[in-house]
């Protein structure tokens, strides 16, 4: 069994994987107990090769930093998901998840069985909802989780990179005014993050580390592991004359190439502004910080503090987090950005988080519901074993004297046989009676029933208005349920204190004997600029038999 005071936090990245093991304080946030990291090496190349990577990577650093199993709670790349943003307007929580699932529907470019998804309520805004979707490939998810359970761990939790680093920035740095940037500057992709008081806005943008690689690939005719090693060696962002020195050519043009990737990403960051606050209604960011494995190639927070003209620095993920003595300060200093994630999840654990979004897969959802809910299914099946084992000893306690009483109750039941045949055959006769007595009533009472009906609903409606159609909803040889389509005049429709006309209609509907207070609006639309439709579904309090 898991100890339930530790948990384990993975961020799988494009191109390293961060693997950390912190322990929950009751009362507390989480302590960081052991973590390790390790490089994907190469440009990508083959798929299958990089989860089996991913594989043997777990295991090691657990092997090597002496990780022991525990629940484990996962991040996937900001790249591989789809965020969306969308402005709903206020409606009762009975309504919330359709209209949520049709803006899935609508804002995901793939069919939803082939997506994960989740969605969060952000913001306190009491004119609208602002509901954040997120969704992910099922396939690409499901080969993530595989590779964590191939390891011989079971995930809790599937997270998003972008959100992971949220959490942690609202934990860390509760302080910070205004909307404040984040920019995580990753290997193949960078996360913007605009955290403005209760809101949140995330953007992907595919310019980041080895943007600058693959440049250095073409400028000095070489491969990706030694345009690499020039990148974290000799790299810095050029600023005017500030160069390596005319005795190292070399860093010279390294440094001009990082500034002309780091000026598209600038460009970038910029559209994102722009749209943040045009489309989002979001405010100019007041500060920026830094985080990501590529942000910490020198001189990058002097170009975007000069390019942005705000405060820029590097976010500190271990401001209110608690590190165990046993690990380096150094070591933890120099890795510094590539752990906000592991904080991140780590504190979805620790306490309440302000955004806890969760893609897990289906199968591994249905698994989990399953394993809950083993220990009910054996006490169940205890109970039933020794409730037979109770029965089998009151049988063989009672076998005895029932078979003494056998023969003299056969010897009396034949001289009962024939009455109770006739009587059985005069029973049958008068049930059957019954029940064709039954479905003639029926008949003649649902001759009746529709009119009923209509004049219920007719009796309801306010001037103006005209029923278009009536739709029943036919289960098995009954109509439990009708909808009716109505339109009215837009000039007669007005709100008073009672409600909108179609909640008063509803509710009059509702306040008659033939319709039950289940009877709910279904749709309400604009027709042109004259009229209004309306669909509300009626439960019949008396189905109606259709047979």
């Amino acid at each position: 069994m898991f100890d339930r005071d530790r948990v384990l936090a993975l961020d799988l990245g494009a191109c390293k994987i961060v693997l950390a093991e912190f322990q929950l304080v009751k009362g507390g946030g989480p302590v960081l107990l052991r973590y390790g990291i390790r490089q994907i090496e190469g440009e990508g190349g083959n798929e299958t090769d990089r989860l089996a990577f991913i594989v043997t990577a777990i295991r090691d650093l657990m092997r090597e930093q002496a990780i022991r199993p525990a629940p484990i709670l996962m991040t996937v790349s900001g790249q591989a998901v789809f965020p969306r943003f969308v402005k709903l307007p206020p409606v009762g929580r009975d309504k919330l998840s359709q209209i949520i699932q049709y803006e899935a529907e609508q804002n995901v470019p793939f069919p939803m069985n082939e997506v994960v998804w989740d969605y969060q309520l952000i913001g306190d805004d009491s004119e609208e909802l602002n509901v954040m979707l997120v969704a992910a490939k099922v396939d690409s998810i499901k080969r993530l989780t595989d590779c964590v359970q191939a390891a011989d761990l079971e995930p809790d939790v599937v997270d998003v990179s972008p959100m992971a680093l949220y959490n942690a920035m609202r934990y860390n740095h509760p302080e910070l005014e205004g909307c404040v940037m984040m920019l995580d500057i990753g290997a193949r992709s960078s996360n913007l993050i605009f955290i403005e008081e209760n809101r949140i806005f995330s953007r992907s943008i595919p310019v980041a580390g080895n943007a600058v690689t693959q440049e250095l690939m073409k400028e000095f005719e070489t491969d990706f592991a030694a345009a690499e090693r020039l990148k974290r060696e000799l790299g810095f962002v050029a600023f005017g004359g500030v160069y390596a020195g005319a005795d190292n050519e070399t860093a010279d043009r390294v440094s001009k190439i990082i500034r002309s990737v780091l000026t598209r990403l600038h460009a970038e960051v910029n559209r994102s502004i722009n749209f943040y606050r045009s489309q989002q209604g979001g405010s100019p960011p007041a500060s920026v910080l830094l985080t990501g494995g590529s942000s910490m190639i020198a001189h990058v927070d002097t170009f975007f503090q000069d390019k942005l003209k705000v405060p820029v620095g590097y976010f500190n993920p271990f401001a209110r987090v608690s590190v165990s003595e046993e690990i380096d300060a150094e070591r933890l200093n120099d890795d510094m950005q590539s752990m906000g994630e592991v904080v991140g999840l780590a504190l979805r654990r620790a306490g309440q988080c302000p955004v806890e979004i969760n893609l897990m897969p289906p199968d591994l959802v249905a698994l989990k519901v399953f394993r809950r809910r083993k220990p009910f299914f054996a006490l169940s099946a205890a109970g039933i074993v020794l409730l037979m084992l109770c029965w089998c000893g009151y049988f063989f306690s009672a076998g005895a004297a029932y078979e003494k009483q056998v023969d003299t109750v056969k010897k009396e039941i034949k001289s009962f046989t024939e009455t109770k045949r006739q009587l059985e055959q005069a029973v049958a006769q008068r049930a059957a009676a019954a029940d064709r007595l039954a479905e003639v009533t029926d008949l003649i009472g649902s001759r009746s029933r529709w009119i009923e009906v209509l004049d219920g609903v007719r009796g309801c409606m306010q001037e103006g208005m005209w029923v278009t159609a009536i739709t029943p909803e036919v289960t098995g040889t009954r109509i439990p349920r009708v909808d009716i389509t109505l339109q009215a005049f837009s000039d007669r429709l007005k709100d008073d204190e009672q409600g909108t006309a179609s909640e008063r209609l509803r509710n009059r509907l509702r306040s008659t004997t033939l319709f039950s207070e289940n009877s709910e609006i279904v749709s309400e639309m604009a027709v042109g600029a004259y009229l209004r439709r309306f669909s509300i579904r009626l439960e019949l309090v008396n189905p109606i038999n259709v047979q």
